[in-house]
């Protein structure tokens, strides 16, 4: 019998009696990475000793951790073997590899193809069935070089600088924040992180990685300094106190153009941790799957795209419109 997923506030394989990724509290479940929307109160989880610490920062409670390192085997219930595998998006991300007898299963999580400087390498193993994120899955989300992107971002804060303005970079606390602070900090430039971030950068030191040096965002001192932060919005205290300062957020989404003034700022870099366009495409061509199933942004029209190229592919929790020529 092939594989079952289900999809209800993350995705469910019944056959093994396992979750991914759910946010809602379950007996197991996988965790791919510590952003809030892939976690929740679980009794069990299966994580990398990364995602396993951040999350600890980020929700409260009791659970047994089971902590794989990558290409780990382990062998949860029903005979079913799981391997973590790297998938790039932020520190400790990672994919799940489960083989049983209904074959072999890949579940991406977010991911990230191209290299990142605050992310392991993505790794891309073979699957007959993958379950993949689809954040980026329209043609026009092909991202420029990262080398143009992050000489961007450097040229903005050092021009801030240099007009004795606090260039303040909006991002996400885990995973964009230690990125911009490995671009701008090894530029030479001087970093203080908002505190949301400044925990969370932190753990990632205690946790090994090599990080240029950081300080706490300071009411008083900053001039000179560029400032990394989220994103002004909700419960996030804006940066009212920090004046002159040029703004500028790092979004994938900076490629609609936009974003500058969705997020009011002066400028917009298309800075993600997720796969654009392309690399989507590559990553199935390595992966070599014969069934895929997309959750997330652009799920519906990227099946339909690799159904088009002859591969059997269906967006979970969708409906999906088959494609019929006019004949």
């Amino acid at each position: 019998m092939p594989w079952e997923v289900h999809q209800h506030k993350g995705l469910n394989l019944p056959q093994i009696g396992w979750w991914l990724d759910a946010q809602r509290a379950q007996s197991r479940c996988f965790i791919s990475h510590a952003h809030s929307d892939h976690i929740g109160p679980h009794r069990e989880i299966v994580a990398t000793r990364a995602t396993a610490s951040l999350m600890r920062l980020r929700m409260a409670g009791k659970r047994v951790e089971t902590i794989l390192e990558y290409n780990q085997p382990w062998t949860a219930d029903f005979g079913c073997e799981f391997r973590l595998h790297p998938a790039g998006h932020i520190f400790g991300s990672a994919m799940l590899e489960a083989r049983s007898e209904h074959g072999t299963l890949l579940y991406t999580g977010d991911f990230k193809l191209r290299p990142s400087l605050a992310a392991e390498t993505c790794a891309t193993p073979r699957a007959d069935v993958l379950i993949m994120e689809t954040t980026f899955g329209l043609p026009k989300y092909a991202f420029p070089p990262d080398a143009e992107i992050e000489h961007q971002i450097v040229d903005f804060c050092r021009s801030a600088l240099a007009d004795q303005v606090t260039p303040v970079l909006y991002a996400y606390s885990l995973g964009k924040t230690q990125e911009l602070l490995q671009i701008v900090g090894r530029a030479g430039l001087p970093v203080m992180i908002h505190a949301h971030g400044y925990r969370l950068t932190q753990r990632y030191a205690e946790l090994g990685m090599k990080l240029p040096p950081f300080k706490e965002l300071d009411l008083h001192h900053h001039a000179g300094h560029v400032v990394i932060a989220p994103p002004m919005t909700g419960a996030t205290e804006p940066l009212t106190w920090i004046n002159p300062k040029r703004t500028a957020v790092a979004t994938g989404w900076a490629i609609d153009g936009g974003a500058k003034y969705q997020y009011g700022c002066d400028a917009a870099f298309p800075l993600s941790d997720h796969a654009d366009y392309p690399d989507l495409l590559a990553f199935v061509d390595r992966v070599q799957p014969k069934l895929v199933y997309t959750v997330h942004g652009f799920a519906k029209e990227f099946a339909s795209t690799l159904r088009a190229r002859g591969i059997e592919a269906w967006a979970l929790g969708q409906q999906n419109q088959m494609d019929l020529g006019l004949g």
